[in-house]
């Protein structure tokens, strides 16, 4: 499993490997029944805290992500896969939405928005 934080980000680093583990999950890099490495691997891969990663698999267990298995550790539960998947677009909406409001507040016409999208995704590989 790839995890990227940003140190720079205002968002809190807990949120932040939430977010990706969720992210992880949702694109089937890890699946259901896989376990998630432990606090104390996941703290030395990122370079955090343990305490931060502790707090964060505290969110994905309550949001039933993650679910401990006796002695083997936090593992990726059966229904993770869809949740993580909504949720995912859900993110995504609203940053676009944001960064749409602000490009038809600044007066961008509807062809420009839709040029300059596509010519980001073209720029990625995936239009």
């Amino acid at each position: 499993m790839f995890i990227e934080i940003d140190l720079n980000s205002p968002q809190p680093l807990y949120e932040q490997v939430v977010q990706q583990v969720k992210f992880a999950v949702a694109a089937g890099a890890v699946q259901a029944g896989e376990m998630i490495p432990s606090v104390r691997e996941m703290s030395k891969l990122l370079a955090v805290n343990p305490n931060t990663v502790v707090r964060a698999y505290r969110v994905l267990q309550e949001e039933t992500v993650v679910s401990a298995q006796r002695g083997m550790g936090l593992v990726v539960t059966n229904d993770a896969r869809s949740q993580c998947l909504a949720e995912r677009k859900s993110i995504f909406q609203e940053r676009f939405r944001r960064v749409f409001n602000d490009a038809v507040r600044s007066r961008l016409e509807s062809a420009e928005i839709r040029e300059i999208v596509g010519s980001l995704l073209a720029s990625l590989g995936t239009a």
